[in-house]
C-alpha cells in the first residue's frame, strides 16, 4: 500500500505518549512517526487519519489548526477487550489548493477501503465528506450516507463546494452513486422549509433531535444500512464542548453522541467514519476528550460486530409475512442477535436501482406496526426511491 500524502504524527505528541502507562492506547497502537516511518498495515483493521483542511469552511478566515490535543487525549485512554489492530497513520496536510487536498484524501481513502481497513477521519471542514463519498466511485455502485448534524448541508449546489453545501454536490454531481441519505439529530430552525420539503420529495431520512433524544435505538437500523457515517461537531449542545466549538444550546449530549458512534461501529456495512468541524481553542481539553471517546466507542462497536445478515441459510433467521395496506411485507429476524430486516421487492417493470430483492434494516416495532396495518416509513421511502 502506497501512501504518499501522509505526514507523521508530530514529535511533541509522541514525546507526550512516552510518559503514558504501557497499558494505554498510545502504547498499544501502531503510530506513523518521523523516526520509524509508516507502520505495516497488513493486519490493521482501523486507522486514525487526520486531514488539516478547512479552507472551504464558510467561516474560514485563514486560520490553521492541528489535531495534537485530540491525539494526546485519545492516547491516554485504555483499550477495551479488542481484537482489532489499530494504527494512527498521521495527517494529510493542506495542499497548494483545496483540490490538491481532496485528491490526496480520495486516493488515500480508496486504498484503505479497498483493503478492508476502516478509516476514522478527523477534520477539518465537513466538505471533506464529499471526498469520502467520491472514494467509493470505483468500489461500490450505490452508497448510503448517514450524517449526524444539526443541518442538512444541501446548500446551493450551483456554487463552489462549501461545508454547508456538500450534500447538494453529492446528490447532483456525476457519477450518481448515492442511494440513501439519512440525517441524525437535525434541528428544524437551522434548516429552511424548502430544504425540509426537498428531503421528503427525495425520500431521504431526516430524524429530528427530539425524536432521537426520545429514542436513541432509532439510530441503530439506520447505521446498519450505512457505508459512510459523517459527524458534524455542531450537532453537540454547547455545554458539551469548549468555547470556540459552541454552536447551539440544544444538541446531542456526550453520552448520546458516543452511543451513536457505537451504533456506527457495530454496523457490518460502515466502512468509513468521519468527525468534522473541529475548532481547537485554549480551553480545548473537553472537546478533544469527547472526540477521543467518540472514536473509542466507534472502535468498541467495530470489535462487537456480529455477522448476522447472511440469509442464504434458513437456520440463521426467522421469516415473518404480514399484510399492511394491501402490501405483502416480509420480515426477517436474526436468530443470532435478534435484529430485524424487511424485504424491499424487486420491481421488474421499472428502472430498479438495486436490481434485486434487498433487505432493509428495521426494528421490531416496524414489524408490530405492520401487523396493525401500518406500513413502516423506512420501507415506504426505500420502495418509492427504488421505483423512481
Amino acid at each position: 500500500m502506497n501512501f504518499n500524502f501522509l505526514t507523521p504524527v508530530p514529535d511533541t505528541v509522541l514525546a507526550h505518549n512516552q510518559l503514558l502507562s504501557p497499558l494505554s492506547l498510545g502504547q498499544k497502537i501502531k503510530i506513523h512517526s518521523e523516526q520509524y516511518g509508516l507502520p505495516d498495515l497488513d493486519d490493521v483493521k482501523i486507522v486514525i487519519l487526520g486531514v488539516l483542511e478547512n479552507r472551504n469552511d464558510v467561516n474560514y478566515i485563514g486560520e490553521d489548526f492541528n489535531l495534537n490535543e485530540i491525539r494526546k487525549s485519545f492516547y491516554t485512554l485504555y483499550p477495551g477487550s479488542w481484537s482489532s489492530s489499530i494504527a494512527d497513520i498521521g495527517d494529510i496536510q493542506k495542499g497548494d489548493t483545496v483540490e490538491d487536498t481532496y485528491f490526496a484524501l480520495k486516493e488515500t481513502l480508496t486504498i484503505l477501503i479497498e483493503n478492508k481497513i476502516i478509516p476514522v477521519i478527523i477534520g477539518g471542514s465537513q466538505d471533506l465528506s464529499y471526498v469520502n463519498y467520491r472514494a467509493y466511485d470505483s468500489l461500490t455502485p450505490m452508497v448510503n450516507i448517514v450524517n449526524v448534524d444539526k443541518s442538512f448541508d444541501l446548500g446551493d449546489s450551483s456554487k463552489p463546494i462549501k461545508n454547508t453545501s456538500f450534500v447538494g454536490k453529492i446528490i447532483l454531481d456525476e457519477p450518481y452513486n448515492l442511494f440513501n441519505y439519512a440525517i441524525i439529530g437535525y434541528q428544524t430552525y437551522f434548516n429552511s422549509q424548502e430544504e425540509i420539503d426537498l428531503m421528503e420529495r427525495l425520500y431521504f431520512e431526516p430524524y429530528r433531535l427530539g425524536e432521537i433524544s426520545n429514542d436513541l435505538t432509532l439510530v441503530e437500523p439506520v447505521m446498519r444500512d450505512a457505508n459512510i457515517v459523517t459527524v458534524d461537531l455542531g450537532v453537540l449542545k454547547a455545554s458539551e464542548v469548549s468555547q470556540k466549538q459552541k454552536v447551539s444550546p440544544n444538541g446531542l449530549d456526550g453520552k448520546e453522541i458516543c452511543t451513536v458512534a457505537r451504533y456506527a461501529g457495530i454496523s457490518n456495512k460502515v466502512s468509513s467514519f468521519g468527525i468534522y468541524e473541529y475548532k481547537p481553542s485554549q480551553d480545548d481539553d473537553i472537546t478533544s476528550m469527547l472526540i477521543s471517546q467518540m472514536i473509542w466507542y466507534f472502535i468498541e462497536g467495530v470489535n462487537c460486530r456480529v455477522k448476522d445478515d447472511d440469509f442464504s441459510n434458513d437456520d440463521n433467521h426467522q421469516k415473518f409475512i404480514t399484510l399492511a395496506e394491501s402490501h405483502e411485507l416480509i420480515f426477517y429476524k436474526s436468530t443470532k442477535t435478534g435484529r430485524w430486516w424487511i424485504e424491499i421487492p424487486f420491481l421488474a417493470n421499472v428502472n430498479n436501482k438495486l436490481k434485486k430483492h434487498t433487505l432493509l434494516p428495521c426494528t421490531h416495532q416496524d414489524y408490530l406496526d405492520a401487523c396493525n396495518d401500518k406500513i413502516p416509513e423506512r420501507w415506504y421511502k426505500a420502495y418509492q426511491k427504488n421505483s423512481v
